[in-house]
């Protein structure tokens, strides 16, 4: 088995910005800073457990290109309490679960196709996966009511958060001379 947690692999979430207000908003990426994945090299099975309290925001986004400096530290402490008590309501739902049996090639990129179990629900999902550098980047676009989570607004509903994020898996190709995992 090969594990990977936050020493060795990356997790991230962009959460994007809609409604009246949305010129007063900013998209955001936020780091998933505790969890756990487990890949078994010889079958491709993956586990993987994420801690539904553990996100951090690392930056307000502008498109592409990230924004510092934009969100002061107190900012990002309230939209991190928002984010566990009020979307992923983290203390009735403390774990978020990946589980897939294995990783189908489809030339040059791979696809995971996997059970997603978030805040109490479990859904079928497709991860892509793609070679960038020296790690395999997945990526997944979760609709977060497909979950039972409405997405956060404020400000009766002109300020929002949209209905889709994007979730971010950076790990290493592996150990020196493991061929694993695709």
């Amino acid at each position: 088995m090969v594990h990977f947690d936050a020493s060795s692999a990356e997790c991230l979430v962009f959460t994007f910005k809609e409604g009246m207000l949305s010129t007063f908003a900013h998209d955001l990426k936020i780091r998933v800073t505790t969890f756990a994945i487990d890949v078994d090299p010889r079958t491709r099975a993956i586990e993987a457990s994420f801690d539904a309290a553990s996100l951090r925001v690392v930056t307000a986004m502008h498109g592409e290109a990230e924004s510092p400096g934009t969100l002061t530290a107190e900012n990002r402490r309230q939209i991190e309490a928002n984010i566990t008590r009020d979307v992923l309501e983290a203390r009735t739902h403390p774990d978020v679960r990946f589980v897939a049996a294995g990783v189908q090639e489809k030339g040059t990129r791979y696809v995971i196709n996997g059970t997603l179990t978030l805040h109490g629900t479990a859904r079928k999902i497709n991860v892509r996966v793609h070679k960038d550098g020296d790690r395999y980047v997945a990526e997944a676009r979760i609709h977060q009511p497909d979950f039972g989570i409405r997405p956060y607004s404020a400000m009766l509903g002109t300020l929002k958060v949209k209905a889709d994020v994007t979730v971010r898996v950076s790990v290493p190709f592996g150990a020196p001379g493991q061929a694993w995992p695709f």
